[in-house]
């Protein structure tokens, strides 16, 4: 018997959209199962992500449920149809699956935003600071397994270049420049790779100064991943068990609105680079 395919984050989010759908239709499993001519234990299987779903189910499904929006239908179409496994597949079973996860969505983005509070954001990490980082992971990694999430986190940066790369915008907190993780040598390098991206033209960085005082979801660092339609983005959070997805509409309105706030308060990129400057000179 050929193994299952695993269960990634595209798939298990085309089941939950799918059973988001039939539950705001107020029809049961039961009744959705008899009008799509299957047993209920098969669409419980889908709406877990146990089993794929092909494109003229989501659409006889979408229709058994009244779904309007055409736009979002072909989006879950087009994630269900999509079975190609990326690089971070082949760390699975050697990093946390949150991680692949991660990846996974940063990769599939049509746009990536972030706020970070007391350290670099991934995906403007340099090798080094990375490495320094999971040095400090509990329970101690060992060397290996350091070197597996260095490599992982690098790959992850991959949306960021290319002919085609991904618009990113991240909020840093001035407190996570200041930081000197790895010593100076490190710390310096690592600011100067931020202003490095900061000259890309799909790259935004803007800096909340000390002097900002309180501001909306201080101490939370954010990850908001856009997907094709507004219903598919999703909010990750770092929590220190590891990545949480958010992806209920109320929490996303709720984060794209933290981050606007967020960003309508930093400096502008113009005197965020010049504060990354002036703290990298004086490291």
């Amino acid at each position: 018997m050929s193994a299952r395919p695993p269960l990634t984050s595209r798939r298990l989010r085309v089941a939950v959209e799918l059973r988001k759908m039939r539950e705001r239709a107020g029809i049961t499993a039961t009744e959705a199962a008899r009008e799509l001519g299957t047993g209920q234990g098969q669409l419980s299987s889908v709406e877990s992500g146990r089993f794929g779903v092909s494109p003229e189910r989501i659409r006889a499904l979408a229709s058994i449920y009244s779904c309007p929006d055409q736009a979002f239908i072909e989006a879950l179409v087009g994630l269900a149809t999509d079975r190609t496994l990326g690089w971070w597949e082949t760390y699975r079973g050697v990093l946390p699956s949150g991680l692949l996860d991660l990846a996974e969505l940063e990769h599939h983005a049509v746009a990536v935003r972030t706020a970070y509070t007391s350290h670099m954001p991934g995906l403007l990490q340099t090798a080094d600071h990375a490495r320094e980082i999971f040095r400090h992971v509990i329970p101690a990694p060992t060397p290996p397994e350091v070197e597996h999430r260095v490599s992982h986190r690098v790959k992850r940066q991959g949306v960021l270049y290319g002919a085609d790369p991904t618009p990113y915008r991240t909020t840093v907190h001035e407190a996570a420049l200041h930081m000197r993780v790895g010593g100076r040598t490190v710390a310096r390098a690592q600011l100067r790779h931020l202003l490095d991206m900061s000259e890309l033209e799909h790259v935004t960085i803007r800096v909340l100064p000390f002097d900002i005082g309180a501001f909306p979801g201080s101490g939370q660092s954010i990850n908001y991943l856009y997907g094709p339609v507004p219903q598919l983005d999703t909010a990750q959070l770092d929590q220190f068990h590891g990545p949480v997805l958010l992806d209920a509409e109320a929490l996303l309105d709720k984060y794209r609105n933290l981050l606007d706030v967020v960003e309508a308060t930093a400096l502008s990129t113009a005197k965020s680079r010049d504060l990354i400057h002036s703290i990298a000179q004086t490291l």
